[in-house]
């Protein structure tokens, strides 16, 4: 490492110290410890400065720090003005810090203008003595616009001023391989178990041989045997107790070393896990400059409280999660806290607060950005959504609070008229949710009137550590994420329904599709079973889904293992895992599963789970009914089910004609009457086509005319059947004359 590149690590140390002071100081400009550090800081900064031979470095970290002792002094109280040219001072030195090694020599000297204007600003406002030895006010400059200091470098392991213990610098990509090995390395711990189980039956067959070599040896009489085969019973059950002590005491020996050997391998990986975790507070090091900034350029009074500094996360995670809550909490300021006068006139004091809090959870990171503004007028969000066309009036007005809240992340949103250089161009919270999705977490929102908002994130402690509930679908361990779990639950299948051929159920008054994880990630047929359905619950507010899985495996803490480049994107899947038994489980990629499940649903693809566990169902006769009556579908549907068919429906004859093409129907059952395609059109295609017009078809109409019937029969129908005549038993019947039982 360079010194100019240890002048770099020193700078973003020392900058964070002064500007956490100076905005200290702001608030109370006389306290001694904050004005001390502050001091102690702009005099590292100058000796460093001139140890690399920055010397523009070494003039303003100088008078910077005259300024700090005069403050010390009291022969200066700094107000205001004061704190804006002295952060103008550390953004100055900042930026100097970190311009290439080439392009350094613009800022020496002093007639760099931008250099120039902040000496000039800091030597007037402080009235330092000038370069004449003369004191006199300068000419104040406008202070510059403000930059919020940056964080300290990503692969820095740790912060020099935080400890005096010896820091070795490690890359990312290192500690990602370590990590990697210890995980493998308590993958590797468990394959002993196997052995010590089996080890432990061979000494219960030891025990059991020893006692029926006793038994016999009681059984014989002296007299039955020989001396020569008295000899080697005694022979034999001397070997077999000490065959059955040597087997003890070694397995005694080989548990131990067992123990020893997992209880090591989990230290090592609690360690290399560590190596990975900085404190919360290194992540947000910028936020309260850039909440003092844009609060000063609102016109607002705004403090930000952090909670859970010392909460521990995971690098790559700090390091993602900068822009979105600095764009949360900038949202905070701008549509959440009210001008001071608006905040008096309500009770409020005239400085709004704005809190950021951090801590674990269930095994998860929770992170909590909440203001003490306004909150979100839900009526106006209404009407916002209504003016972008994103619904219609009827179904606005049905909008739950949370269904409105969700709109507030589509692309493109936003509820401001005018556009500033803070919001209103409506890229924003689309992007935040976005970039939490990134590292498999989730967002939520609420709000109260007059008392704020409330944003909750839910983020895993880890992007190389997962946990997750692992199912067993298909024979085959798949890992969802437990942020991204809703719930899960074992279902009785008699609380399964069935409208529009999509099953679902109800949780908590809320209807959820039920959907077979086998047909999502292609793993075979689902175990048909009489026992309830072990179902996991996943979604976000777009929709919740139920997905049945043969069984629930249990929670897990996973090793994250990216898969094989030249598998490029696996369609729902994001990675791979070892389990503790070593073998392999793919984790799920929800997000993309959800759009698959939309998809499927779109398409009308979706099969229905069988929950009868009966095997004959597997071959029973399949029946497309079409209309596009909800009613009628509903009662064909239901009648033709209870007696045995498999039942799929479409809403009109194009989509009847769509859905035959795709997949193997014994029998139609058409309505006439019918939008974009009628039924006579569709039986006319049906008959026309060589894969399909052996199938046969019924016509179900209120059309009960003569000629009617013979129009229908005319263009191919094999049946045709009034609705305004026919009962259950002739529909069923008419089925039944066409195909046969629902089962050979």
């Amino acid at each position: 490492m360079s010194m100019l590149d240890l002048f770099r690590l020193e700078t973003d140390s020392q900058v964070q110290v002064l500007t956490a002071g100076l905005l200290a100081l702001e608030q109370e400009p006389t306290a001694s410890d904050q004005l001390e550090a502050c001091m102690r800081a702009a005099h590292s900064l100058k000796g460093a400065a001139r140890i690399v031979g920055i010397d523009v470095g070494v003039d303003i970290a100088h008078v910077m720090e005259d300024s700090f002792v005069a403050a010390q002094r009291g022969t200066v109280e700094l107000g205001q003005a004061h704190i804006d040219v002295l952060l103008g001072g550390v953004d100055l030195l900042h930026r100097i810090a970190g311009t290439s090694e080439a392009n350094l020599a613009q800022w020496q000297g002093d007639k760099h203008e931008e250099v120039a204007r902040i000496l000039a600003d800091l030597k007037g406002l402080l009235e330092l003595p000038s370069e004449e030895g003369r004191t006199e006010p300068a000419t104040v400059s406008p202070p510059l616009e403000p930059v919020v200091a940056a964080p300290p470098a990503a692969n820095v392991p740790a912060d020099i001023h935080e400890s005096q213990e010896r820091v070795l610098r490690v890359t990312a990509d290192h500690l990602n391989r370590l990590l990697g090995l210890t995980g493998e390395a308590l993958v590797e711990s468990r394959w002993l178990q196997p052995f010590v189980g089996s080890l432990l039956k061979l000494k219960r067959l030891h025990y059991e041989l020893g006692k029926s070599i006793e038994s016999l040896h009681e059984a014989l009489p002296e007299q039955a045997i020989g001396e020569r085969a008295r000899l080697a019973l005694g022979e034999v059950r001397h070997r077999a107790l000490q065959s059955h002590q040597l087997l003890a005491q070694h397995l005694g020996e080989l548990e131990m070393f067992d123990h020893r050997s997992s209880n090591l391998a989990h230290r090592l990986y609690s360690e290399a896990l560590a190596c990975r975790m900085r404190p919360f507070a290194d992540g947000v090091r910028g936020l309260p400059r850039m909440v003092r900034d844009v609060a000063r350029s609102l016109g607002k009074q705004v403090r930000l409280e952090v909670i859970g500094e010392s909460t521990q996360v995971d690098r790559d995670i700090l390091e993602k999660l900068e822009p979105p809550l600095g764009h949360l909490v900038r949202n905070a300021i701008d549509h959440g806290i009210g001008f001071p006068e608006e905040r008096l006139a309500i009770g409020k004091p005239a400085e709004g607060r704005v809190t950021l809090e951090a801590r674990h959870s269930g095994g998860m990171l929770q992170i909590h950005v909440s203001d003490d503004g306004r909150g979100i007028d839900l009526e106006q969000l209404r009407e916002a959504v209504l003016q972008r066309n994103l619904t219609n009036a009827e179904t606005a007005a049905k909008l739950s609070e949370n269904e409105l809240l969700e709109f507030l992340f589509l692309p493109g949103f936003t509820m401001k008229d005018s556009v500033t250089d803070i919001s209103g161009r409506g890229v924003g919270l689309d992007v935040v949710q976005t970039m939490i999705k990134q590292v498999r977490g989730t967002i939520r929102v609420s709000t109260q009137p007059r008392k704020g908002v409330r944003f909750q994130l839910m983020l895993p402690l880890s992007l190389s550590v997962v946990r997750a509930l692992v199912a067993d679908i298909g024979g085959e361990p798949y890992a969802f994420p437990l942020a991204a779990i809703v719930r899960t639950l074992k279902l009785p299948k008699n609380r399964i329904d069935t409208l529009e051929g999509r099953q679902f159920f109800v949780l908590d008054g809320r209807s959820v599709g039920l959907i077979s994880a086998h047909q999502l990630l292609q793993s075979g047929e689902p175990v048909t079973s009489a026992e309830d359905l072990s179902v996991i619950v996943v979604g976000d507010g777009g929709g919740i889904y139920g997905l049945a899985v043969d069984r629930l495996l249990g929670e897990h803490e996973l090793v994250v293992r990216s898969l094989d480049a030249r598998l490029r994107k696996v369609k729902d899947i994001t990675a791979g895992a070892l389990l503790e038994d070593g073998s392999p489980a793919l984790i799920v990629d929800v997000a993309d599963l959800l759009r698959s499940v939309e998809k499927l649903i779109t398409n009308r693809g979706l099969n229905r789970l069988r929950t009868d566990g009966d095997t004959k169902h597997a071959i029973c006769k399949r029946i497309l009914v079409i209309d596009d009556s909800l009613t009628v579908r509903e009662l064909e549907r239901a009648l033709l089910s209870n007696a045995g068919y498999e039942v799929e429906v479409a809403v009109d004859g194009m989509e009847g004609w769509n859905t035959l093409r795709t997949g193997r129907y014994d029998l139609v059952v058409t309505d006439i009457d019918m939008p974009r395609m009628d039924g006579i059109e569709l039986v006319a295609l049906i008959k026309r086509d060589p894969h399909l017009s052996a199938i046969p078809v019924l016509i179900v109409s209120y059309k009960d005319r003569e000629e009617d019937r013979q129009r229908g029969l005319e263009a191919g129908a094999d049946y045709y059947l009034a609705k305004g005549s026919f009962h259950d038993e002739s529909l069923l019947q008419a089925v039944a004359d066409l195909i046969g039982e629902a089962t050979p």
